[in-house]
């Protein structure tokens, strides 16, 4: 795994011949949000942008592979203009760069794995809470294995590919070797992580 910081032009031939992911962890807007936390995902989306167009010295994106969407084309980009304008304004424009965008997710699996995310907020008691566990968990896996599948199937030798995921869910696949994987990950990331630790912490002491 390479951090954007490794890459100059010289180590850049290294990776010439060899699948490349650039990973991207999926920071949403929060509706009615404070203006910190809009001014911070902001700066962290621009800061991506700059550096994926640096990373490309490793090789020019390609391929474009982003979570939640299980629909191609026009479709895909209204879904995601909805949720976070940042994503497809960065998809646009590698698509205008000759990039194609795949949808990663399936909708016979993300469907249940959504509403069985969504049974465990709202379950009380341990019982039921035990087996909507074992059913969030199968479709999360599935889901996983879905994903892993997309992109081992569409990313071709030497070819460079965008993956947009959270984090928290991109650190559970097991990419094959021959995948080289880069994070994207400026500064700007952590002071989201930290605004969300701050925030929570202080709630819970209150």
């Amino acid at each position: 795994m390479v951090e954007l910081g490794q890459i100059d032009r010289p180590d850049a031939e290294s990776f010439a011949g060899k699948r490349k992911l650039y990973c991207v962890a999926n920071v949403y807007p929060i509706e009615d949000a404070p203006d910190d936390y809009n001014d911070l995902v902001n700066k962290y989306w621009d800061d991506v942008a700059q550096q994926i167009e640096k990373i490309e010295v490793a090789g020019k994106i390609k391929k474009i592979f982003c979570e939640l969407i299980y629909l191609q084309g026009d479709a895909a980009l209204n879904i995601l203009s909805k949720i976070n304008e940042r994503i497809t304004e960065i998809i646009k424009k590698k698509l205008d760069e000759g990039s194609t965008l795949f949808p990663l997710e399936s909708k016979e699996i993300f469907g249940p794995f959504t509403d069985w995310a969504n049974c465990l907020r709202v379950v009380f008691t341990k019982e039921v809470f035990t087996k909507v566990l074992e059913f969030y968990t199968e479709f999360s896996n599935k889901r996983l294995q879905q994903i892993l599948n997309v992109i081992d199937t569409n990313l071709s030798e030497a070819e460079a590919g965008l993956l947009i995921m959270k984090d928290e869910d991109r650190v559970k696949l097991q990419f094959t070797r021959d995948i080289e994987v880069f994070l994207v990950t400026p500064p700007s990331y952590d002071d989201i992580m930290r605004w969300f630790r701050e925030r929570f912490g202080k709630q819970s002491a209150e």
